[in-house]
C-alpha cells in the first residue's frame, strides 16, 4: 500500500459522505490530511464521521450549486483551519436515463446546475484563497461519459464533458502559480448512483469496459490522492482515465 504525505494540508471533498467522495476521504485521513466533508446529506455525513472516526474529520451541511453558500463555508474553514490546500469536486448526479428527445427541460437544467455549474462556483470560490496560500491541488471527478458520450445520457455526459474542459481552462490559468488542475474520468463502479440508473444502462456501461468489471472506488481515491500532493507538481489541466480500458483518447 503506497503511503501519501498529506500531512497539515486541508482538504475539502464535496460529495464526501458517500461512493467516490469517501472513499476519498478516507485515503485523505490515512494521509494525515484534515479534511472536511461537503455534503447535503447530514445523516450520510454524520454516518461517515463514525465510519471514519477520526478527530481531523469534520462536516459542513453545503448546496454547492449555490456561490454564496460555498463561499461562506470556505470563510469559515480559512478562518479554523488558516488555509485551504486540496479542493476535491466530487459531489454529482446521473439524472435520468431517457433520449434526449424525451429529456424533460427541468431535469436537464438540474444535472447541468449540480455537475457542472457546481463546479465553476466552487472552483472560482476557491481559488482566491489558494493564490493568497501560494499552493493548491483542485480535482474534479468527471466522467469517461464526458469523453465517449452515453446514450440515454445526454446531460450527463454533457455536463462531464463540460467538467473537462473547465479544468483544462483552470489549470492553464494557474499554471505559473503552484496550484494545480486536474480531473479524472472513471468508469462506472458499484455505488449509491447505480440507484439512479436503469439496469439496461448499468449493464451497457458494463459492457464497453473491456476488463470487464467495473471501478473499485479505492483505485480512485489514490490516484486522486497522488494528485492532491505535493508530490505532483508538474501535471495540471490534464485528464487522468480510470477507465478498465474503455478509453481509447
Amino acid at each position: 500500500m503506497i503511503k501519501y504525505d498529506l500531512n497539515e494540508r486541508v482538504a475539502v471533498v464535496t460529495g464526501g459522505a458517500q461512493g467516490f467522495g469517501l472513499a476519498t476521504t478516507e485515503k485523505f485521513i490515512e494521509s494525515g490530511a484534515k479534511v472536511i466533508i461537503w455534503d447535503i446529506d447530514e445523516e450520510e455525513a454524520k454516518k461517515a464521521i463514525n465510519k471514519i472516526g477520526s478527530k481531523y474529520l469534520t462536516y459542513q451541511i453545503v448546496d454547492v450549486s449555490n456561490f454564496e453558500a460555498i463561499n461562506k463555508n470556505l470563510i469559515e474553514i480559512e478562518s479554523s483551519h488558516k488555509k485551504i490546500d486540496i479542493f476535491i469536486n466530487n459531489a454529482g448526479i446521473t439524472g435520468m436515463n431517457t433520449t434526449l428527445q424525451e429529456y424533460p427541460i427541468e431535469e436537464w437544467k438540474r444535472v447541468i446546475n449540480l455537475n457542472l455549474n457546481s463546479v465553476f462556483y466552487c472552483c472560482k470560490a476557491v481559488v482566491p484563497f489558494m493564490i493568497k496560500n501560494n499552493y493548491g491541488r483542485i480535482v474534479n471527478i468527471a466522467s469517461i461519459a464526458g469523453k465517449e458520450g452515453n446514450p440515454n445520457a445526454s446531460a450527463y455526459s454533457t455536463s462531464k464533458a463540460g467538467v473537462i474542459g473547465l479544468t483544462k481552462s483552470l489549470g492553464k490559468e494557474l499554471a505559473q502559480k503552484n496550484i494545480a488542475v486536474n480531473c479524472v474520468t472513471p468508469a462506472a463502479a458499484k455505488t449509491r448512483i447505480f440507484d439512479q440508473m436503469t439496469e439496461e444502462h448499468i449493464n451497457y456501461m458494463l459492457s464497453k469496459i473491456p476488463r470487464n468489471k467495473f471501478a473499485k472506488v479505492e483505485e480512485l481515491a489514490s490516484l486522486v490522492t497522488w494528485l492532491a500532493s505535493e508530490e505532483n507538481s508538474f501535471s495540471t489541466a490534464a485528464v487522468f482515465d480510470l477507465s478498465g480500458g474503455r478509453a481509447t483518447y
